[in-house]
């Protein structure tokens, strides 16, 4: 196990290395001028060309590429053009609140969709199962944006249970859990939750029929081995591949939602990305990028530990 996991983190090296050239890339080939959003309209050439250098905007790429990867190995991620501030402290308070909403989010659809797929496999091609497909296939095929456009609507609006917008009742505060706080975070969690909810469902329930297909559950019921015992063995042959999307979908979640947290005003790093974009401020888009594409690196990595414990045929492979 210990060899396998040494041997997972060395892979994820030159991927952490691969990610940050493709975020560097990526930023640089968009159109557009960020210097354009910095200075006023009436700014000359000359101010233009000063704050270019300033910003090491005039160094040919690869040169950019190699300061700016130098800078972020040390923490430093730059300064945002928009603001001002260190890029590092901004992208460190999105993340703060993205984890958050992504933990909440991440604990309904995990639980929610491990307990509906399991439901959905065991009673397959019956009410349940009929019952579990629609509520899935709904989950998938609604867009989160208009879900959380919906549930302001109703729950905000019509009703005025819930409050839509925010992160608390201060909106410049950090989050804390108390019912304040909660109240602001529910409607974002089931925005949040319902495709990865809907897509572990499926997964799960697809895996569970096919385990219950092979040889070995009927040898085991042959045997007269106790229903539970059978279950636990029907599960654990088809946590791995749940496991797998699992980790996706939380990333995913922990990459931000750009339009349900904008929808909310949840300041998080879809919120921040979106501030970003719009406003054309480079440094703030490659960092916050950047700490998003190292999550997924770290949650993959993770992810294939955990199959490797549940899954000893992994480590083999």
């Amino acid at each position: 196990m210990l060899f396998y996991a040494v041997r997972r983190l060395l892979y994820a090296i030159p991927i952490g290395i691969g990610v940050t050239f493709i975020v560097f890339s990526l930023v640089h080939i968009a159109p557009g001028d960020p210097i354009s959003a910095l200075l006023p309209n009436e700014a000359t050439q000359e101010m233009v060309e000063q704050a270019r250098r300033e910003y090491g905007l005039d160094q040919p790429l690869l040169v950019q590429y190699a300061t700016w990867l130098g800078h972020a190995a040390r923490g430093d991620l730059g300064t945002s053009i928009g603001s001002g501030r260190p890029v590092a402290s901004e992208v460190a308070g999105a993340v703060g609140n993205t984890v958050i909403l992504a933990i909440s989010a991440g604990l309904v659809a995990c639980i929610l969709g491990f307990l509906l797929g399991i439901v959905a496999g065991l009673w397959r091609d019956r009410p349940v199962d009929h019952i579990v497909s629609l509520i899935t296939i709904s989950g998938v095929s609604i867009p989160h944006y208009w879900l959380a456009i919906l549930l302001v609507i109703v729950f905000s609006v019509d009703l005025n249970w819930l409050p839509p917008l925010g992160i608390g009742p201060d909106s410049s505060g950090g989050w804390r859990p108390d019912w304040p706080h909660l109240s602001h975070l529910i409607l974002p969690t089931i925005a949040t939750a319902a495709i990865p909810m809907a897509v572990i469902a499926r997964t799960l329930r697809a895996s569970v029929v096919d385990v219950l297909d092979q040889d070995f559950v009927t040898t085991l019921r042959a045997k007269g081995l106790l229903p539970r015992r059978v279950l636990w063995h029907v599960i654990r042959n088809a946590l791995p591949t749940a496991l797998a999307v699992m980790g996706l979908q939380l990333g995913n979640m922990l990459g931000g939602s750009v339009l349900v947290e904008t929808v909310f005003a949840w300041p998080g790093t879809g919120f921040l990305l979106a501030s970003a974009i719009f406003q054309r401020d480079l440094p703030l888009l490659q960092g916050t990028m950047l700490v998003l594409s190292m999550f997924f690196v770290l949650l993959n990595l993770i992810v294939d530990l955990v199959q490797s414990w549940t899954d000893p045929r992994i480590r083999r492979a």
